[in-house]
């Protein structure tokens, strides 16, 4: 029954929304995610600068980059070809592509609404953005509950699961013991709280991505001369056109869409809470950046992986074996036995940051519910136990359930986005203008969006603006 719940769910329901709604925020913001493409990357060198004593819009980027580059583009990947053939991956790019819009959308209200917390930092996200933009006090609480369980319970377990037993395959390391040292390093990070956690992520992040893709490209480049045949196999599979996956069409579209969601999140709700963090000078610029994490997540290292995969000779059609196991092998036929044990470093990297991401959403939500220090105490603790059960424990039930309460997650915050998408579109339009004029940063004035109810304090009225006369001026006055 839970599988057959989990099929309409995240194998019917899930589709219609991420691809539907994504595709509706797309032509509606005339192709947001296109118009500013180039200037993801303006925005992204500018946010590597932070204000003391807060987090900056890059430290929130790598936060959000910490839960999206994940399992999800290792072992996701690899499940979805093994299921649905190399048509998935275009059905990946697919939901990549709306799920820009989607995100930009979710990180421009979750910064609207975000409140001060104190310290110079913020918290926001989809439950805060529910009760202050829609006033529906009941619905936030529904998503905390959502986001607590499946982030801060569920995938927690899962992403437990996965790394031990890949460096169980890899090194003979025993899951349990495995388990308990991953435990007591997270349980060193979350002392930190979110500063330490983004430290941490600022490091790890970067390091990982990087290898990963270093290698990845290493084996792409040795096997350049198959790539346009592979990418040409990829489409005709997308669209049941090639023999020997013509009879996967309707997996690789289900699988595509579900794995493609499960590493980029674009519409889940999880990335809003880490983007609202971000101490910026107008909302829409991390919109932007988030827009740009989706890309790089998924047509980058999604596509990395896929590629890994398809050119390396050891997948065929009808390969019946996990995900971990199809990307390890594929790599170590191509580079030798060492392959399998840098998917299994890499891996590590990615589930560790990935856990301190979910941490952190699950801690999020809970503060949103309860603000009394020892429940906050007694979910670290659980969170932790998580940790050690999960690398004991065979988890597809749990994955099931996982799968059902993301598309629940994705479902409210979908129509929470269609509901506020009125105000999303004035935050953009305002954002355009500014660029338009010449201002190279734009600022948000709370005071033109009096109707909302923002938090002064996080967003004050008649903030000045740096046009790019005015920096020029500044430039001209420091050299002399």
């Amino acid at each position: 029954m839970l599988e057959a719940l989990n099929d309409f769910l995240s194998g019917k329901l899930l589709i219609v929304l991420i691809v539907g709604l994504g595709g509706y925020f797309t032509i509606r913001s005339r192709f947001v995610q296109f118009r500013h493409f180039g200037h993801m990357f303006a925005v992204f060198k500018e946010s590597l600068r932070g204000q003391a004593g807060q987090l900056s819009s890059f430290q929130a980027l790598m936060l959000s980059l910490a839960g999206r580059v994940g399992a999800g583009n290792i072992a996701g990947v690899g499940i979805a070809v093994t299921m649905g053939g190399p048509g998935a991956v275009f059905w990946m790019w697919v939901t990549a592509l709306v799920g820009m819009a989607s995100s930009f959308f979710e990180c421009t209200l979750a910064q609207v609404y975000k409140r001060a917390d104190g310290d110079g930092l913020y918290r926001g996200g989809p439950a805060y953005y529910i009760q202050h933009g829609l006033k529906r006090k009941s619905m936030a609480i529904v998503f905390s509950i959502l986001l607590l369980v499946t982030y801060g319970f569920a995938f927690i377990g899962l992403q437990s699961y996965t790394v031990t037993h890949s460096l169980q395959n890899a090194f003979a390391f025993d899951p349990q013991h495995t388990g308990i040292v991953l435990a007591v390093l997270l349980a060193i990070t979350f002392i930190g709280g979110i500063k330490r956690i983004a430290a941490v992520s600022d490091l790890l992040v970067p390091v990982k991505t990087l290898a990963y893709i270093g290698v990845t490209l290493y084996v792409i480049g040795t096997q350049i001369e198959h790539v346009p045949a592979m990418l040409e196999t990829i489409f005709k599979s997308a669209f049941g056109l090639d023999p020997a996956f013509g009879g996967l069409l309707g997996s690789a579209i289900v699988m595509g869409v579900k794995r493609g969601v499960f590493a980029n999140e674009a519409g889940l709700g999880s990335a809003p809470n880490v983007a609202a963090v971000a101490a910026v000078k107008h909302p829409g610029a991390q919109g932007v950046v988030q827009a740009f994490s989706v890309f790089l997540d998924t047509f980058v290292i999604c596509t990395c992986t896929a590629l890994l995969i398809l050119l390396s000779g050891f997948y065929t059609p009808g390969f019946e074996g996990d995900g971990i196991v199809l990307t390890q092998n594929s790599l170590a036929a191509v580079v030798g036995d060492w392959g399998r044990l840098f998917v299994s470093i890499a891996l590590s990297l990615f589930v560790f940051t990935c856990i301190l991401y979910n941490y952190y959403l699950g801690e999020n939500s809970l503060q949103f519910l309860s603000r009394n220090r020892t429940v906050l105490m007694v979910f670290r603790g659980l969170v932790l136990a998580l940790v050690v059960w999960g690398s004991m424990q065979d988890l597809s039930t749990v994955f099931a359930f996982a799968d059902i309460t993301m598309t629940c997650l994705a479902f409210v915050n979908l129509i929470a986005l269609a509901l506020l998408f009125k105000v999303g579109l004035r935050v953009m339009r305002d954002y355009d203008e500014q660029r338009k004029a010449g201002i190279k940063q734009p600022v948000f004035d709370s005071s033109k969006f009096a109707d909302l109810d923002l938090d002064r304090n996080a967003w004050p009225a008649n903030p000045q603006a740096e046009t790019v006369a005015d920096k020029a001026v500044g430039q001209a006055q420091t050299q002399r």
